[in-house]
């Protein structure tokens, strides 16, 4: 497409997403569970041909040179379908929230007043690499009751267009508009620079993505966007703690998959259990080859450990997203020294603590400024599915309207309303 075409392209998406959003608004609850279910049918009886798709997708990615774990975050397997189609059946078992009156309250004019939750209308998501992500955003639209446009990393575009047609075929087949959910055609990039322009039809934008991605958006878009930029998450282990469990803690929050922006990239160790600690983390982390960049105390700590592969670490590791079998280490005085550091360095995505200490569970759950902070469990929890939201459409780290996974509530809106009989104002 030239650059005429694509801008009468999305600026057409953009008009048929704004329609479809007023029908969407007006779905009732059962025809919105009722496309959901349909679309998990489709996954589950499209698994071969969805996964030939997928395999041209992965062909060029290999033969462009993509880097192993951004080629992992391709794949469309039969598990990964598995979890889509489990995730639609979750997300149209929910309650329906759109509609929902809350804090109705009697006013001494005699009117009342609440809030009602409604949806945002039309969202633009812009986002690489995983093709599992169109269904989750298409989903998490149709339960919300908004209409979308999504655009898709070039990388995974025949999965992107195979899995939209599902979705559409199930809106459809639901009495639904297939306007309500839509793919931008084109891999071109500048399709991404007229999505983010167009508040006539757009109401916000979430990108999903490299932090190049995501700074271009955040300083480009002309519509709200909800984003984070990285994810710099850490794991600190306590003074006291559970020995055997803050190992096997610590070893699923970095090992259990590198590429996720929920994996830790941090470990900080008090220095009362250091001696104890390190030393199995990391047996276990050079068994598995995983890269130490160390400060000088663990550094020392785990020269004895055979085969750990050392480095020392920079100040830029302490800020570092590696998303790659590298992980920072740090031995700090305790629990003061630990939120100070998650503090200054992390990304506010998610951090967790490893203690037998209540109270400082409690202090680390209060004063870490992230969006998930977790006591006693793996950082790879913050995902919406695993929060039980069904799906996520993206991590917020942004204060306002979303933070952390967000799911259906955060795809929605409050109004105030206000009922009366007559009331006038003196």
């Amino acid at each position: 497409m030239n650059a005429v075409n694509i801008a009468e392209h999305v600026a057409g998406l953009g008009l048929q997403a704004r329609q479809a959003s007023a029908r969407m608004a007006a779905a009732s609850a059962a025809q919105k569970s009722q496309a959901l279910r349909l679309l998990a049918g489709l996954l589950r009886t499209s698994v071969e041909a969805l996964q030939q798709d997928n395999a041209k997708d992965l062909a060029r990615a290999t033969a462009a040179g993509l880097a192993e774990p951004m080629v992992d975050r391709l794949k469309l397997t039969p598990k990964i379908i598995e979890t889509l189609a489990v995730g639609c059946e979750q997300l149209a078992a929910m309650p329906d929230i759109i509609g929902e009156v809350i804090g109705m309250k009697q006013q001494p004019s005699g009117i009342r007043v609440g809030q009602m939750r409604v949806p945002l209308g039309v969202f633009g998501m812009v986002f690489e690499s995983r093709p599992n992500v169109t269904i989750e955003a298409a989903s998490l639209s149709i339960k919300s009751g908004n209409a979308c446009i999504l655009r898709g990393g070039s990388e995974a575009i025949e999965s992107n267009k195979a899995l939209a047609r599902l979705v559409q075929q199930a809106l459809e087949q639901a009495g639904l508009p297939a306007q309500a959910v839509q793919l931008v055609q084109t891999t071109d990039r500048e399709a991404v620079g007229r999505l983010i322009a167009m508040p006539e039809y757009v109401d916000v934008i979430i990108p999903r993505g490299g932090k190049g991605l995501i700074e271009r958006i955040s300083r480009e878009a002309k519509v709200p966007v909800i984003k984070h930029l990285d994810g710099n998450c850490h794991t600190y282990v306590d003074d006291p703690c559970d020995l055997a469990m803050a190992v096997k803690v610590t070893d699923n929050a970095k090992t259990q998959k590198y590429s996720p922006c929920n994996a830790s990239e941090g470990l900080l160790v008090a220095r009362g259990v250091a001696a104890a600690f390190l030393p199995r983390i990391g047996a276990i982390f050079a068994a598995k080859g995983v890269e130490m960049r160390c400060d000088p105390e663990a550094k020392a700590i785990l020269a004895q450990v055979q085969g750990a592969r050392l480095k020392d670490a920079t100040e830029q590791d302490w800020s570092e997203e590696y998303l790659a079998p590298i992980i920072a280490v740090k031995v700090v005085a305790g629990l003061d020294e630990a939120i100070a550091h998650i503090n200054r360095y992390s990304s506010h995505h998610t951090d967790a603590i490893l203690t037998r200490d209540h109270m400082h569970a409690q202090r680390f759950l209060r004063e870490v400024d992230s969006a998930s902070v977790m006591v006693n469990t793996s950082t790879r929890f913050a995902d919406g599915f695993e929060y039980g939201l069904g799906a996520e459409i993206g991590i917020s780290t942004d204060k306002f309207h979303a933070r952390g996974p967000v799911g259906i509530e955060g795809l929605t809106s409050l109004k105030w309303i206000v009922l009366g009989d007559g009331e006038i104002r003196t």
